[in-house]
């Protein structure tokens, strides 16, 4: 459902400019996954991939990089957030397969809707039928536990390449913050870090959201990011 460039269809949501994959921070485990979702962006690996993990697990940012990393190669995308399911319709499938990669993200929020399933249903068998289409879904569950009704759904979901995103452990979204507050040019110590880790949510897109509103903050007041600080422009 959105555009960001001329080859994508004029639809009303946008992929931000800054989840690509070069601004994505792997976990461990997570090396062989980000590779073969490229390769599906590229049109190099089979038809179908089924992307799955928490939500605020980093999936999102996956399927825009996806999109963003297809836009760059030059072939049309498509990408459909179908949280927002209940204001667009099942007809926005038709014909989609003459793109070369459509993302379609949370994808068991349609689970247990019959008219979405089956729409998804038969795009997928179109898909199959495009030598040069792909399609990534990402959804929390696998495609046996996010309560899909249709089997015949389940088994098309089964075709493809399927993994699950692995969590970050703690010193690992440590690095992340840092990295992403030396490239805003600020100095975040290990102990301001872990003190972020333990007072605010731990997914990633939340603790960059506190870091772009602390780097505002630190500009204003031409402050340093020490802990008083934090708690001060926080109010913890």
């Amino acid at each position: 459902m959105t555009q960001n460039s001329p080859k994508q269809l004029s639809l009303p949501v946008y992929l931000p400019d800054d989840e690509t994959f070069q601004s994505y921070y792997p976990a461990v485990g997570n090396d062989e996954l980000i590779q073969k979702l490229q390769a599906t962006a590229e049109g190099s690996l089979s038809s179908s991939m089924y992307l799955f993990g928490p939500v605020k697990s980093g999936r999102t940012h996956l399927m825009h990089a996806a999109c963003a990393h297809a836009n760059e190669l030059d072939r049309r995308t498509l990408y459909i957030p179908l949280g927002i399911h209940a204001s667009i319709s099942p007809a926005l499938f038709e014909g989609v397969e003459s793109l070369q990669l459509i993302c379609i993200d949370d994808i068991d929020a349609i689970a247990g809707h019959p008219i979405w399933e089956e729409a998804l249903f038969h795009l997928y068998n179109r898909v199959v039928e495009q030598p040069d289409c792909r399609l990534i879904v990402s959804g929390s569950s696998s495609p046996t536990e996010a309560g899909f009704a249709l089997p015949d759904l389940i088994s098309r979901m089964q075709w493809g390449l399927i993994y699950q995103l692995q969590p970050m452990a703690d010193e690992e979204k440590l690095v992340a913050l840092q990295r992403r507050a030396a490239m805003r040019g600020l100095q975040l110590s290990d102990e301001v870090g872990r003190f972020l880790l333990t007072r605010m949510a731990r997914d990633l897109r939340t603790l960059f959201d506190v870091l772009d509103k602390l780097d505002k903050a630190s500009m204003v007041h031409q402050r340093k990011l020490t802990i008083p600080f934090i708690k001060e422009m926080l109010r913890l």
